[in-house]
Protein backbone atom coordinates (compact mmCIF):
# COMPACT_ATOMS: atom_id res chain seq x y z
CA UNK A 1 0.00 0.00 0.00
CA UNK A 2 2.79 2.11 1.10
CA UNK A 3 4.31 1.62 -2.66
CA UNK A 4 1.29 3.34 -4.34
CA UNK A 5 0.99 5.65 -1.90
CA UNK A 6 4.12 6.95 -2.57
CA UNK A 7 4.39 6.85 -6.44
CA UNK A 8 1.06 8.14 -6.64
CA UNK A 9 1.94 11.09 -4.55
CA UNK A 10 4.91 11.39 -6.05
CA UNK A 11 3.78 11.83 -9.81
CA UNK A 12 0.70 13.47 -8.84
CA UNK A 13 2.62 16.34 -7.66
CA UNK A 14 5.09 16.09 -10.64
CA UNK A 15 2.25 16.82 -12.93
CA UNK A 16 0.74 19.46 -10.78
CA UNK A 17 4.06 20.91 -12.03
CA UNK A 18 3.72 19.79 -16.06
CA UNK A 19 0.18 21.31 -16.24
CA UNK A 20 1.56 24.21 -14.44
CA UNK A 21 4.18 24.69 -18.04
CA UNK A 22 1.63 23.14 -20.21
CA UNK A 23 -0.63 26.95 -18.84
CA UNK A 24 2.72 28.79 -18.74
CA UNK A 25 3.70 27.40 -22.65
CA UNK A 26 0.59 27.63 -24.09
CA UNK A 27 -2.58 29.36 -24.07
CA UNK A 28 -4.40 26.29 -22.16
CA UNK A 29 -6.01 27.69 -19.18
CA UNK A 30 -5.28 25.57 -16.01
CA UNK A 31 -5.93 28.04 -13.03
CA UNK A 32 -6.85 26.05 -9.82
CA UNK A 33 -8.37 23.14 -12.07
CA UNK A 34 -4.39 22.10 -11.99
CA UNK A 35 -5.45 20.54 -8.72
CA UNK A 36 -8.65 18.01 -9.92
CA UNK A 37 -6.56 17.66 -13.62
CA UNK A 38 -3.83 16.38 -11.80
CA UNK A 39 -5.43 13.74 -9.89
CA UNK A 40 -7.18 13.18 -13.38
CA UNK A 41 -3.43 13.22 -14.64
CA UNK A 42 -2.16 10.61 -12.52
CA UNK A 43 -4.78 8.18 -12.43
CA UNK A 44 -4.88 8.22 -16.20
CA UNK A 45 -1.15 7.39 -16.35
CA UNK A 46 -1.11 4.66 -13.95
CA UNK A 47 -3.96 2.76 -15.09
CA UNK A 48 -4.76 4.14 -18.52
CA UNK A 49 -1.50 4.78 -20.03
CA UNK A 50 -0.17 0.79 -19.95
CA UNK A 51 -3.28 -0.52 -20.73
CA UNK A 52 -2.96 1.76 -23.97
CA UNK A 53 0.78 1.56 -24.74
CA UNK A 54 0.09 -2.46 -24.15
CA UNK A 55 -2.13 -2.75 -27.03
CA UNK A 56 -0.69 0.17 -29.02
CA UNK A 57 2.42 -2.15 -29.03
CA UNK A 58 0.89 -4.84 -29.60
CA UNK A 59 -1.10 -3.97 -33.00
CA UNK A 60 2.62 -2.02 -34.20
CA UNK A 61 4.23 -5.40 -33.55
CA UNK A 62 1.94 -7.49 -35.69
CA UNK A 63 2.19 -4.77 -38.05
CA UNK A 64 5.01 -5.14 -39.10
CA UNK A 65 7.93 -7.59 -38.95
CA UNK A 66 11.29 -6.55 -39.84
CA UNK A 67 11.60 -3.15 -38.81
CA UNK A 68 15.51 -0.34 -38.79
CA UNK A 69 16.33 0.74 -35.48
CA UNK A 70 14.99 4.43 -36.56
CA UNK A 71 11.90 3.04 -37.86
CA UNK A 72 10.98 1.70 -34.26
CA UNK A 73 12.31 4.53 -32.43
CA UNK A 74 9.95 6.58 -34.38
CA UNK A 75 7.16 4.23 -34.02
CA UNK A 76 7.86 4.25 -30.48
CA UNK A 77 7.65 7.84 -30.25
CA UNK A 78 4.44 8.55 -31.76
CA UNK A 79 2.67 5.84 -29.89
CA UNK A 80 4.32 7.67 -26.66
CA UNK A 81 2.35 10.88 -28.26
CA UNK A 82 -0.23 9.21 -29.11
CA UNK A 83 -1.59 7.92 -25.61
CA UNK A 84 0.16 11.60 -24.26
CA UNK A 85 -2.66 12.79 -26.73
CA UNK A 86 -5.68 10.89 -25.51
CA UNK A 87 -4.76 10.92 -21.19
CA UNK A 88 -4.57 15.30 -22.23
CA UNK A 89 -8.35 14.47 -24.14
CA UNK A 90 -9.34 12.70 -20.91
CA UNK A 91 -7.67 15.59 -18.63
CA UNK A 92 -9.82 18.15 -20.78
CA UNK A 93 -12.85 16.07 -20.58
CA UNK A 94 -12.93 15.33 -16.75
CA UNK A 95 -11.53 18.56 -15.56
CA UNK A 96 -12.02 22.26 -15.73
CA UNK A 97 -8.65 22.76 -18.29
CA UNK A 98 -9.93 24.86 -20.84
CA UNK A 99 -7.65 24.22 -23.90
CA UNK A 100 -8.05 27.32 -26.15
CA UNK A 101 -6.53 29.07 -29.19
CA UNK A 102 -5.59 27.07 -32.40
CA UNK A 103 -5.50 23.26 -32.32
CA UNK A 104 -1.94 22.83 -32.45
CA UNK A 105 -1.44 24.95 -29.13
CA UNK A 106 -4.63 23.30 -27.37
CA UNK A 107 -3.37 19.84 -28.72
CA UNK A 108 -0.92 19.29 -30.14
CA UNK A 109 1.46 20.79 -28.24
CA UNK A 110 0.44 20.11 -24.64
CA UNK A 111 0.61 16.18 -25.43
CA UNK A 112 4.21 16.77 -26.14
CA UNK A 113 5.12 18.67 -22.70
CA UNK A 114 3.81 15.48 -21.33
CA UNK A 115 5.40 13.13 -23.26
CA UNK A 116 8.15 14.98 -22.09
CA UNK A 117 7.74 15.61 -18.40
CA UNK A 118 7.43 11.58 -18.72
CA UNK A 119 10.87 10.99 -19.84
CA UNK A 120 12.18 13.43 -17.49
CA UNK A 121 10.21 11.73 -14.63
CA UNK A 122 11.20 8.16 -15.80
CA UNK A 123 14.72 9.46 -14.90
CA UNK A 124 14.29 10.76 -11.65
CA UNK A 125 11.41 8.51 -10.43
CA UNK A 126 13.55 6.38 -7.87
CA UNK A 127 15.34 9.21 -6.38
CA UNK A 128 11.43 11.54 -6.09
CA UNK A 129 10.01 8.14 -4.81
CA UNK A 130 12.56 7.54 -2.27
CA UNK A 131 12.33 11.07 -1.32
CA UNK A 132 8.48 10.64 -0.60
CA UNK A 133 8.76 7.57 1.18
CA UNK A 134 11.10 8.75 3.75
CA UNK A 135 8.48 11.73 4.14
CA UNK A 136 5.68 8.85 4.40
CA UNK A 137 7.90 6.93 6.88
CA UNK A 138 8.02 9.69 8.94
CA UNK A 139 4.69 10.93 8.74
CA UNK A 140 3.54 7.38 10.00
CA UNK A 141 6.09 7.17 12.76
CA UNK A 142 4.61 10.61 14.11
CA UNK A 143 1.30 9.29 13.83
CA UNK A 144 2.19 6.31 15.89
CA UNK A 145 4.31 8.35 18.44
CA UNK A 146 7.64 6.49 17.49
CA UNK A 147 10.27 7.55 15.53
CA UNK A 148 10.92 6.31 11.92
CA UNK A 149 14.06 4.17 12.65
CA UNK A 150 12.71 2.60 15.83
CA UNK A 151 9.50 1.72 13.69
CA UNK A 152 11.18 0.16 10.94
CA UNK A 153 11.40 -3.55 10.57
CA UNK A 154 14.66 -5.16 9.76
CA UNK A 155 15.35 -4.65 6.21
CA UNK A 156 12.86 -2.15 5.52
CA UNK A 157 15.63 -0.06 4.24
CA UNK A 158 16.29 -2.33 1.30
CA UNK A 159 15.37 -2.57 -1.36
CA UNK A 160 13.42 -6.15 -1.69
CA UNK A 161 15.55 -7.18 -4.83
CA UNK A 162 18.51 -9.04 -4.32
CA UNK A 163 20.39 -10.32 -6.94
CA UNK A 164 19.81 -13.99 -6.27
CA UNK A 165 15.42 -13.00 -6.12
CA UNK A 166 16.26 -11.22 -9.14
CA UNK A 167 17.96 -14.62 -11.23
CA UNK A 168 15.44 -16.91 -9.59
CA UNK A 169 12.41 -15.13 -11.04
CA UNK A 170 12.59 -15.24 -15.12
CA UNK A 171 8.73 -14.54 -14.63
CA UNK A 172 9.06 -11.48 -17.57
CA UNK A 173 8.20 -8.57 -14.66
CA UNK A 174 10.88 -5.71 -14.66
CA UNK A 175 13.09 -5.60 -11.47
CA UNK A 176 10.13 -2.52 -10.68
CA UNK A 177 7.48 -4.45 -11.17
CA UNK A 178 8.98 -7.05 -8.67
CA UNK A 179 10.13 -4.71 -5.94
CA UNK A 180 6.11 -3.09 -6.12
CA UNK A 181 5.12 -6.83 -5.79
CA UNK A 182 7.33 -7.56 -2.90
CA UNK A 183 6.50 -4.16 -1.22
CA UNK A 184 2.89 -5.19 -1.12
CA UNK A 185 3.56 -8.40 0.55
CA UNK A 186 5.20 -6.26 3.17
CA UNK A 187 2.00 -4.71 3.84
Amino acid sequence: MKVWIVRFVSLYVFNVVVLLVIGLLTPAHVGWAVLWASVILTLAELFVKPLLQGAFAKSAAESADDRTRIGEALVQLLLVLAVAAIIWIITLVLTGVNARGSWFWAYVLPPVIIAIGWAVYARIDDRIEARAGGYYDRATAGIRGGRAGATASPGAGTSGITSASAAEADDGLTPEQRKMLDDLGKS
